[in-house]
């Protein structure tokens, strides 16, 4: 089982990306498009990836809305499917 700290390392990373990304994951998810399930499946996801400090240089380095997630992020297509076109 994963840690606390790490889980709560990794829920902070997809939410900030989601924000880079123009999307707030509570709103889709009250909206139907997004379960609690995949919102969790999507954090512990993260949790697999092995460049958690890339993503947070990169999160810290967005002065704006980006268009789509660093290459590696292990969550890209989640993002992709959730972003209005």
């Amino acid at each position: 089982m994963q840690s606390d700290n790490i889980l709560k390392h990794h829920a902070a990373l997809v939410d900030r990306m989601a924000g880079r990304l123009g999307l707030d994951l509570e709103e889709v998810a009250l909206r139907g498009k997004l379960s609690v399930d995949e919102i969790g499946d999507a954090v512990l996801t993260c949790t697999g990836c092995s460049r958690p400090g890339d993503c947070a240089r990169w999160l810290d380095a967005q002065d704006e809305a980006a268009a789509h997630p660093p290459g590696y992020c292990r969550n890209a297509e989640l993002f992709a499917r959730l972003t209005p076109v």
